[in-house]
Formats: structure tokens, C-alpha cells, sequence
């Protein structure tokens, strides 16, 4: 990856290792959760990122948002490295870049007032008074399409939709350069998904903001992402522009991911019935090639003792040692 100073975010070769204690006699277990990924966000820009449950998806969200600390490699926010950073550095960091959660219903205390939620990051982290607070917080409900009103309500007192709206106000009280979003629809019925989407995608445009969007449903990152990095027991399989990769996937993974997607029309490989044999495998004991070589049903000898790198090929990234049998002939 290139220093690319307008980038909010750069991660290189990010890798996050955890130690899983197996009693006091034996040596603890190590779990690669993720394993050397990169990738950039600029402003304006959303990247996505896909795959099964497991795939190391939330362990880079946490990451990205400061949350842990990568064990290995780099991770730029706004051209500062959050591993090298001093302790003051990290704090104010921690104000550029902000969480939407998943479960709207979870993410606000439901002992307070709409409008004490909004005003929590201010009076924490800037010297505003009261009156200010109560102003800001007011131009940002009105900012996700609530109304002045809603201020003195309680969590309780909203739909699933409307909640999801407060939390993402929420997230943008402190003006940040970076949203990370994990799941941010998926606890949403299908029909205020949309609404969610497009308010995320009508911010990004007035405000310039960088997503990080972590998602399972190709259904949804159609709709947002700019740029897909999809995801397979802590390694980056395939990514590149959205366009290229729903419209002929390079891996068998994709593939697959996007066969079983309702509605998603893509050509070549990704519109056939592809069944994964198999479940997934633990992230303790990862098969020794290829990461998805035993659920693979392109897979040869070779992919089953030599690890593909991630590298490029017609147009995006793509580890996968056949993925030259699904390149699609230039007409």
C-alpha cells in the first residue's frame, strides 16, 4: 500500500493474534484471527468488508476503532500510526474515528434522555456549556431526520430504525473522519434497511466521511461499498472495486458468497449454484495451503500445501493459485 495522504485510514499487513489459555499445565494456544491484511480508506470512500461469521470481520472493526491494539503491523489514521502513537496522540485519535453498532436496541442507555446520549461525547471530550451542547445536539437530530422533539425522549420511545439514527448521530457528535460500522442494519427489518443506507450514503456525500462497513450480506454492501475486501478465516481472499468483484468474482469464495446471495446477478462463475462442502474451519489449526482449501471445489493438490499470496489480476487482488482459469476473455 502506498502512503496515500489523503487516505483517513491504512492498514498494512495487519495481523491480530490472541492467546487461548488451555489450563495451568499447558502452553496456551495461539488464534491468528487476522493475518496480514491492507487495504485504504479515503474520505468519501466506504470499504467493505464480507464474509462468513468468524472470517476476523469485528477483530478488524475493533482495530480500526482503536478498540485493540494490532499484535502485529501498521495502521494509519489520518497519517498518524495508532501502534507507534503516544498514549496522548491515541486520545485524540479516538475522537476522529467512531463506532455504529449492530443492535440499535443494545447501544443506548435506556435510563437517559435522547438528547443527554447526544450531548455525552461533548461534555466529555470538548469545553462547550450547556447551551452549545443543547444546540449541536439538536442541528444533529435534525442532521439524521429526527425531529427537534425527540430530544427529551427515551430510547424506548423509538423504532429500531429511528434508534439506529440516534446511534449514528451519535457517532458523528465529534465530527469524525472515520465511521466503523459492524452489522449496522442487520438487526433491522428489510425495509428500513434501505432508509438506514441511504442516510449513511447521504452523510458521506455532506460530509465527506470514510466508512469501514463490516457486513455478511453482499445484498447490502451492493448497495454502499465503493471498494470490497471479502474475508476468509482472518486472510483477505479477494478484494477490489465493488463493480468488478459482483460482476465476475476471481475466487471460489466470492463465488460462492455471491451464489448464495438472492438477487445478486454478477457473470461467469458468481451466477452459478456453488455448495460448500464442510464447515468452517477453527482458526486454531487453519489448514496448512490455502485457507479455504478444504471447502474448495476448484481446489487442487498444490492448493492444499502452498498458501496463495494475495496478488494482482484483472483489475483487483486475489489469492488464489487458479484464479487465471476465471479471468473472463476480453471480447
Amino acid at each position: 500500500m502506498s502512503g496515500d495522504g489523503t487516505a483517513v485510514l491504512v492498514a498494512r499487513d495487519l495481523r491480530q493474534v490472541y492467546k487461548i489459555s488451555r489450563g495451568p499445565l499447558r502452553a496456551p494456544e495461539q488464534l491468528q484471527a487476522v493475518d496480514g491484511v491492507s487495504f485504504t480508506v479515503r474520505p468519501g470512500e466506504t470499504l467493505a468488508v464480507v464474509g462468513e461469521s468468524g472470517c476476523g470481520k469485528s477483530t478488524l472493526a475493533r482495530m480500526a476503532s482503536l478498540i485493540e491494539a494490532p499484535t502485529a503491523g501498521e495502521l494509519l489514521l489520518n497519517g498518524v500510526d495508532v501502534v507507534q502513537a503516544s498514549a496522548a496522540e491515541r486520545h485524540a485519535l479516538r475522537h476522529t474515528v467512531q463506532l455504529v453498532f449492530q443492535n440499535p436496541y443494545g447501544s443506548l442507555n435506556p435510563r437517559k434522555k435522547i438528547g443527554a446520549i447526544l450531548e455525552a461525547p461533548l461534555e466529555i471530550n470538548t469545553s462547550l456549556n450547556a447551551s452549545e451542547r443543547n444546540g449541536q445536539a439538536r442541528a444533529m437530530l435534525a442532521l439524521v431526520g429526527l425531529r427537534a422533539e425527540h430530544y427529551d425522549r427515551y430510547p424506548h420511545m423509538f423504532s429500531g430504525g429511528q434508534r439506529q439514527r440516534i446511534a449514528i448521530a451519535r457517532a458523528l457528535m465529534l465530527k469524525p473522519s472515520l465511521i466503523v460500522a459492524d452489522e449496522p442494519v442487520s438487526a433491522l427489518d428489510v425495509s428500513i434497511q434501505a432508509q438506514v443506507l441511504n442516510l449513511l450514503d447521504d452523510l458521506q456525500q455532506e460530509l465527506g466521511l470514510a466508512y469501514l462497513f463490516i457486513s455478511h450480506d453482499l445484498g447490502v454492501v451492493r448497495h454502499i461499498a465503493h471498494d470490497v475486501m471479502v474475508m476468509y478465516l482472518g486472510h483477505a481472499v479477494e478484494q477490489g472495486k465493488k463493480k468488478a468483484l459482483f460482476t465476475h468474482p476471481l475466487h471460489p469464495y466470492t463465488q460462492a458468497l455471491l451464489a448464495s446471495t438472492p438477487g445478486i446477478v454478477g457473470s461467469g462463475p458468481g451466477k452459478k449454484r456453488i455448495v460448500l462442502k464442510g464447515e468452517l474451519p477453527s482458526p486454531l489449526h487453519p489448514p496448512s495451503g490455502c485457507v479455504f482449501s478444504t471447502r474448495c471445489p476448484e481446489a487442487l493438490a498444490r492448493c492444499h500445501v502452498e498458501r496463495p499470496v494475495l496478488r494482482e489480476l484483472a483489475g483487483r487482488k486475489v489469492a488464489c493459485h487458479e484464479a487465471e482459469r476465471f479471468v473472463q476473455p476480453v471480447a
